[in-house]
């Protein structure tokens, strides 16, 4: 039996990288998926590589920003499946600029979407988790529940030109610490996993720095200096960068029943690089 069978997994931003890699690998092992995006193509290519996989998806469309989007991705996942027992907060990306220069723009873009839209999601799960956990424990039936909140070693040590991306994945580990704590009496566990570089989008080499993405019709640079990608892959103790597969390994082992009595706490997935 794999590991996660008869799980409802909802994994946030996993239409591509990271997030489609994450929701592969929890399908791989038994869960079924609640997939969203904010375009509808990546959010319906997840969905049938996850049916590849031998599961099923639900695609739920939107930006994890929109107020209402927390209560629709969680009345999602009771509607369709009826039950919720892991939940990933991935989505997000960077909008890099030195603080002088950074708008107010920029710096709620990056607070809205790595620290608020979780927070929305979780108070929206938080009263079916509270129930179920009372009915099953008055019926003698212990079920542990996972949250895995996606950070970065930014949020941990800083990085140059990054401070709403790091300030926002700095709160969240406050938010995963503070959930661990009220959230325990109902045995849901959550932590947070800090990534290093991993390659995606966001982080490929690019010549002239030109490379943008679309993000809710504003084109965001992105990419990293093929220079800088060498010296930083140079300065992990495992000699490369990560791939979304090393990310995606290191939420579920935060997913799996092996996990159960651990909560609060930060995993560093970085191979090594020094924070």
């Amino acid at each position: 039996m794999a590991k996660l069978d008869g799980k409802i997994a909802l994994v946030s931003g996993a239409g591509r990288g990271i997030g489609q890699a994450i929701a592969t690998k929890l399908a791989e092992e038994g869960a079924r998926l609640v997939i969203n995006d904010l375009d509808i193509e990546p959010a319906e290519e997840t969905c049938r590589v996850v049916r590849r996989a031998g599961s099923e998806a639900l695609p739920v469309i939107g930006s994890v920003t929109d107020p209402a989007f927390g209560d629709r991705f969680v009345q999602g996942a009771l509607d369709e499946y009826g039950r919720i027992d892991i939940i990933v907060n991935n989505a997000g990306y960077t909008w890099d600029s030195v603080v002088q220069k950074m708008t107010d723009e920029q710096w709620y873009a990056m607070i809205d979407v790595h620290l608020t839209a979780p927070f929305r999601i979780l108070r929206a799960a938080a009263p079916y988790l509270r129930d179920a956990a009372k009915a099953e424990l008055s019926s003698g039936n212990r079920v542990t529940r996972k949250v895995v909140n996606i950070s970065s070693i930014a949020g941990l040590g800083g990085n140059a030109g990054q401070s709403g991306y790091a300030s926002g994945k700095a709160g969240i580990i406050g938010l995963t610490r503070t959930l661990a704590k009220e959230w325990g009496r109902y045995n849901v566990t959550v932590n947070s996993l800090a990534f290093g570089v991993i390659k995606t989008r966001l982080t490929e080499t690019v010549a002239g720095g030109d490379s943008t993405i679309s993000i809710e019709d504003r084109e965001i640079k992105v990419g990293i200096n093929a220079q800088l990608m060498a010296a930083m892959e140079g300065g992990i103790p495992l000699g490369r960068a990560g791939t979304p597969s090393d990310a995606a390994n290191g939420v579920y082992l935060l997913c799996i029943p092996e996990s159960d009595y651990i909560t609060g706490e930060v995993l560093v997935c970085s191979g090594g690089m020094a924070i």
